[in-house]
């Protein structure tokens, strides 16, 4: 039984996951669109300038940035809905 709520708890995350890609995909063919521009309307936040740690040996760049819109809220809760349906 153990095992069920993790089983749950992946399945939610997949969803979500799947959710912000196709609204983000939607909002991003919705902006040439007049009637539908209203979907890729959002907010970006995050680092404008990657960090980057240099060892000598290895470089690594950190980086992170995440573009909210209204199409990827309305693929969040599609996808909370298709999940209790589940």
């Amino acid at each position: 039984m153990k095992g069920t709520g993790s089983k749950n708890a992946w399945a939610l995350f997949l969803l979500l996951l799947a959710g912000i890609v196709l609204g983000g995909f939607i909002g991003m063919l919705a902006e040439g669109v007049p009637s539908l521009d209203w979907l890729a309307y959002g907010q970006s936040f995050g680092l404008d300038e990657p960090i980057v740690l240099n060892l000598g040996v290895l470089v690594v760049t950190f980086g992170l940035s995440i573009k909210i819109t209204i199409a990827s809220i309305i693929g969040v809760i599609l996808s909370i809905l298709i999940y209790r349906f589940l």
